[in-house]
């Protein structure tokens, strides 16, 4: 058999060359990553990670101000590319300021400074990844079943690699969705329709409890439109924690290879690979049913231009949930902003605290329902 070469030696030399080109490569002790390609979507914030670069974080790891997870240091060792050359290891700074702000991180420029090998690419095969319970070459999908009681650890411990579901190209594409494709759809159906509930409120015939009694009804004035529009989006936020706590995050039964595809499809590949930029939000095809089955609902409980503007308003929340949920992957909010707080909470969900946390748009449901994740606490050193 043939030998497989060893990981590559650097020399901090090298190491502060590659930094001032705009890379951005850390140590842990002697490892080295190359962590280019992730400054963007660091929970704490590209400057941050940037401030690091050409240091050794090992004591940042630990906090404060955030003690990383398991899961986030297993995260670290896929943009592992060598060692640090003997003797040329940093002691872990107090701080650093300003190296290479430039760069943005692709695969194509990954591979120029790294060579054909594609060390440090986003997903490195090499020394830091152990081998995968499934062949990432295929279709996830049909395989994530087999794994029984171990699909409950494996898929909590995300990787940052695309997933492939389908074998068929035509069911692949109706599975991804960019970002603005939630917009460009969706809004134009709420304009619309929150045009036809005020005109149809404004018509004066809609009144509550008419087909109980005719005189004691409660006529609903056009001015109420707004009223009952946001009582539509906070009936959306509540939903949206129920369906996330509840039916993404059941836990399917280990011997049940149907009920284990099923969860990996509604939720487990976004848990798998949480900056697959293609199935961060809802596809409108499958949104479309769902949708239209909550305006069914809405249309046996309540009055036709009353259901329809709680409708709309249930509509509004969920494509700002779908931005908001893109954004805290993507995004980079400014330090110390509502939108930091709420990425940095998410992304714990995503990597730490999988049975709590489920609020994305807002923490608000996980307070009654005693979800929250806890602050983390630090003791004061001597």
């Amino acid at each position: 058999a043939m030998a497989t070469a060893g990981p590559r030696s650097f020399s901090a030399a090298e190491v502060r060359a590659r930094c001032a080109q705009g890379a951005c490569l850390v140590s842990c002790h002697r490892r080295l990553y190359d962590l280019s390609g992730f400054v963007r979507l660091h929970p704490g914030g590209e400057q941050l990670l940037r401030r690091r670069a050409g240091t050794d974080v090992s004591a940042a790891l630990d906090g404060p101000p955030h003690r990383h997870s398991e899961n986030a240091r297993r995260w670290l060792e896929q943009y592992y590319v060598g060692e640090i050359e003997p003797g040329d290891e940093q002691v872990p700074p107090r701080g650093r300021t300003g190296v290479g702000t430039g760069y943005r991180g692709t695969r194509g420029h990954i591979r120029s400074l790294w060579g054909a090998s594609g060390a440090g690419s986003r997903v490195n095969k090499g020394y830091g990844v152990p081998q995968d319970l499934v062949d990432w070459q295929k279709p996830l999908l049909w395989q994530v079943g087999y794994l029984g009681e171990k699909y409950d650890e494996w898929v909590h411990q995300p990787v940052d690699r695309p997933i492939r579901l389908f074998h068929s190209d035509f069911l692949e594409f109706l599975s991804k969705t960019a970002w603005y494709v939630v917009f460009m759809v969706w809004t134009p159906v709420v304009l619309y329709l929150s045009w036809v509930s005020y005109t149809s409120l404004a018509q004066g015939n809609t009144r509550l409890f008419s087909s109980f009694t005719t005189e004691y009804s409660i006529p609903v004035h056009k001015y109420y439109f707004p009223f009952i529009f946001l009582l539509g989006m906070i009936l959306w936020s509540l939903l949206e924690y129920l369906i996330h706590r509840f039916v993404f995050h059941m836990k399917p039964p280990a011997s049940n290879y149907y009920l284990i595809t099923l969860h990996f499809l509604l939720h487990g590949q976004h848990h798998k690979s949480p900056f697959d930029s293609s199935r961060l939000v809802f596809p409108p095809v499958p949104a479309s049913l769902v949708i239209g089955f909550f305006y069914g609902v809405l249309r046996l409980l309540l009055p036709e231009v009353l259901g329809l503007s709680v409708f709309v308003g249930g509509l509004c929340g969920y494509v700002i949930y779908d931005m908001m949920h893109y954004y805290l992957h993507y995004g980079s909010p400014k330090k110390g902003t509502y939108l930091y707080g709420l990425k940095a909470y998410h992304v714990k969900h995503h990597f730490e605290h999988q049975k709590s946390g489920f609020g994305i748009s807002t923490r608000f449901w996980d307070y009654p329902f005693r979800t929250l994740i806890p602050e983390e606490t630090f003791k004061k050193e001597d």
